[in-house]
């Protein structure tokens, strides 16, 4: 399963330094890929305002 962000995203830019896929899109807020990640969970463990999940 993808991970999600949610609305609850600061823009920080943390989760798109973090990933090893290159599945997060930079933009007002952020956007994950679901055909790119590959389900790491390394976005939701770096994310400061807990914004990304499992979907």
């Amino acid at each position: 399963m993808a991970y999600v962000i949610n609305d609850n995203c600061v823009a920080c830019g943390t989760c798109q330094a973090g990933c090893p896929a290159d599945a997060i899109t930079e933009g007002d807020k952020y956007s994950i890929d679901p055909d790119v990640c590959i389900s790491c969970g390394t976005c939701a463990e770096n994310c400061p305002a807990d914004a990304i999940y499992e979907d």
